[in-house]
């Protein structure tokens, strides 16, 4: 079961550059899309309908900002739009596909680095969304919860991380709430199970020839319940190509989708 996330920063621009026909080849059973920054109707058909794929989309209601996407090769039992929460859900941050006893989530969690008042809107979203992430642990489901995620969780996460630790994805609060999650709730970073190595990054600054450089964030995660960390085989960071900003993250995991509609 391969499942993929890319935060492609305007999927018409990640196409222009070439993802969809690298997609093509990668054997994936589910893409997780963040950033989609066009809303469906503005979608030429072979971005919001390429072959073989089940398609959905949530937009931000605001054009050219935010929206999420998740594309699957086989089709769900159930689409979950949003959190139910009306101020992030008409940002289009959470779109969730359910295979049965399986949910895969893109998930695009807001930056703060834009100003204060955005920083704190983040701290918002964090506060409300620890409880929603405690509920889904009493749950017989397992989740597969890809996307930007907005935060360094350790050092060895960014490069620069003595001089990053007041800026927002770095800051002391929201390395907490990364500790809360996979330390006491029980989440796994599901690269970390396969690669503890350092200068792995997902993201790169586009100034300063940050990417050329590897002067990086790993700020794109699989975060799964704990059920599925024995299934977890492979995980591998694309960096050959460049289709935004941030780099394909790439998660195997042993069985198939199947496994989960007994």
């Amino acid at each position: 079961m391969r499942i993929i996330t890319l935060n492609c920063n305007g999927i018409r621009s990640a196409h222009r550059k070439g993802f969809y026909q690298w997609l093509a080849q990668q054997d994936a059973d589910v893409v997780c899309l963040q950033e989609t920054k066009a809303q469906i109707s503005q979608l030429d058909a072979e971005l919001r309908d390429p072959p073989g794929w089940h398609c959905f989309f949530e937009d931000a209601e605001k054009p050219g900002y935010s929206g999420v996407a998740v594309f699957s090769r086989h089709a769900p039992d159930r689409v979950v739009r949003g959190l139910g929460w009306p101020d992030f859900d008409r940002e289009g941050r959470y779109l969730q596909l359910d295979f049965g006893r399986l949910s895969v989530a893109s998930l695009y969690l807001p930056s703060g680095s834009s100003s204060p008042e955005r920083q704190l809107a983040k701290f918002d979203f964090l506060a409300r969304y620890m409880p929603v992430l405690r509920q889904r642990r009493e749950e017989s489901r397992e989740y597969v919860l890809c996307g930007d995620w907005n935060i360094a969780h350790k050092a060895i996460d960014l490069k620069n991380w003595k001089s990053n630790q007041k800026n927002s994805g770095f800051l002391p609060e929201e390395r907490v709430w990364l500790d809360e999650l996979f330390e006491q709730v029980g989440y796994v970073d599901a690269f970390r199970v396969v690669n503890e190595g350092p200068e792995q990054y997902t993201w790169w600054s586009n100034r300063g020839a940050a990417r050329a450089k590897n002067v990086g964030w790993r700020i794109d995660y699989h975060v799964t319940t704990p059920g599925l960390r024995e299934r977890i085989s492979n995980a591998s960071i694309y960096t050959a190509e460049q289709f935004s900003d941030h780099a394909p993250l790439t998660i195997d995991y042993a069985g198939s989708l199947a496994d989960f509609r007994d």
